[in-house]
């Protein structure tokens, strides 16, 4: 059974017979004399994403729970279903498109770099990868003479993602997104 001092981003608990996955950690030291360090976590519910945030005591213990991760590549989506591979055994997965809301804008046919996590042998989420590479689909012409300013414009991905980029992107180039901030990196 972990402590509340042990949870890290990404791991997987369970609390009240469901299982969150810890997306922030916050440490918040007390400043009087005697107290104990208090860890405020935000879970997000698998699947579903329905959020809990809370304040926990370093020595407040969770239920462990067997989680698997396994590499996986994205398949296809098919109607709300969408069918993960396993890279190692081969075996299908899949997940309903409600369970991945939030990663939905990031996910592409045939996209690799994914971690299957696994309770029981069963799929509950995935973890995508730090980066991930987009063609720019969508957005305003090139400007002559745009520097490497910190001016932007939107640019939209096929996925439907819409990202600030520097004015000298044009449609059809590669970019770098990153996953958890959801913005523009650099040129693939």
């Amino acid at each position: 059974m972990p402590y509340a001092r042990e949870i890290k981003k990404g791991n997987i608990v369970e609390i009240n017979n469901k299982l969150y996955m810890a997306r922030t950690v916050e440490a918040q030291s007390p400043s009087s004399r005697g107290a104990s360090t208090l860890y405020k976590i935000r879970f997000n519910q698998i699947p579903g994403g329905q959020k809990l945030e809370g304040s926990y005591k370093g020595d407040d213990q969770f239920t462990d729970v067997d989680l698997q991760r396994r590499q996986a590549s994205m398949l296809y989506r098919e109607g709300d279903m969408i069918t993960f591979m396993d890279l190692e055994d081969y075996s299908q997965y899949m997940l309903n498109v409600d369970a991945l809301e939030a990663q939905m804008p990031y996910l592409q046919d045939g996209m690799e770099g994914l971690m299957a996590l696994l309770v029981d042998g069963n799929p509950v989420a995935i973890e995508l990868p730090q980066t991930v590479v987009m063609t720019v689909m969508e957005t305003t012409p090139v400007i002559k003479g745009a520097s490497a300013a910190a001016r932007t414009k939107p640019a939209r991905m096929a996925s439907g993602l819409e990202v600030q980029v520097p004015e000298y992107l044009a449609e059809g180039e590669q970019i770098k997104i990153n996953t958890e901030t959801g913005k523009f990196m650099s040129r693939a």
